[in-house]
């Protein structure tokens, strides 16, 4: 038996990368996973490539009308969520003379405003004993230059994530930060030799994180492993931030 036998999965942000990686997971757990994405193509090849069920839903994280869609059809289907991953971001790098006012709005609507309302729609139908991983960064709490927004966006997702656990403790649900290094999804793959050598050298460990590293330490959040874990930050870093 699986991790997440007989448990309902949502996975906001699932279509592509660690996102992906973690609803791949969460299904051989045993999940019935949902998994959102804006583009077509992509959430219907990361369902049917997950096999297991796995339904995935078009859905702009950045909207709250669309998540509110995507939890209503969970709601009818199933009734409650168990596990909720609000995994959906973007990151522009910019200078502090290059910010511009668009630039800080479309990170912040994605990044923050879409995980905030998310959480708020979905709340309602999570049952006690529910979990939540919010995705961090290692850029929430280290200096990296040109993408100030980027790591304001995820610190702020670390502050909100200690009040939401003392506001839903009291309801029996977990609410934890998964903060990873630099990834090696396809992404990351476009990035030029150079870039990548100048990222690793900062990962005491040599390497980025792959996605199923990342996947792991969210499965164990997700899962009555981490039963008595709330409010914390996991950094999946190979040491970047700890040495």
């Amino acid at each position: 038996m699986g991790r997440m036998t007989d448990k309902i999965a949502l996975v906001v942000g699932g279509a592509k990368g660690i996102g992906r990686s973690i609803a791949e997971r969460l299904a051989a757990e045993g999940a019935k996973v949902y998994l959102t994405g804006r583009q077509s193509a992509d959430v219907e090849s990361a369902a049917k490539a997950i096999g297991h069920g796995a339904r995935g839903l078009i859905a702009d994280a950045s909207n709250a009308a669309d998540l509110a869609q995507v939890v209503q059809t969970i709601k009818q289907e199933h009734g409650h969520i168990d596990a909720l991953v609000l995994n959906a971001g973007i990151s522009e790098p910019a200078s502090l003379g290059q910010m511009t006012s668009e630039h800080f709005d479309r990170l912040f609507s994605v990044n923050v405003k879409g995980l905030v309302f998310g959480l708020q729609t979905a709340v309602p139908i999570m049952r006690e004993g529910g979990s939540v991983v919010l995705m961090g960064s290692v850029a929430g709490s280290a200096g990296i230059a040109n993408y100030a927004t980027y790591g304001a966006t995820k610190a702020a997702i670390r502050a909100y994530a200690r009040t939401w656990t003392a506001e839903l403790v009291p309801r029996g649900i977990r609410v934890n930060v998964l903060a990873p290094a630099s990834t090696d999804t396809e992404m990351m793959a476009a990035v030029p030799d150079d870039v990548r050598a100048a990222i690793v050298s900062t990962i005491p460990m040599g390497r980025m994180a792959r996605p199923g590293e990342v996947a792991s330490a969210a499965l164990f959040l997700l899962s009555d492993e981490a039963s008595f874990i709330a409010g914390v930050e996991l950094f999946v870093d190979g040491g970047m931030q700890q040495v």
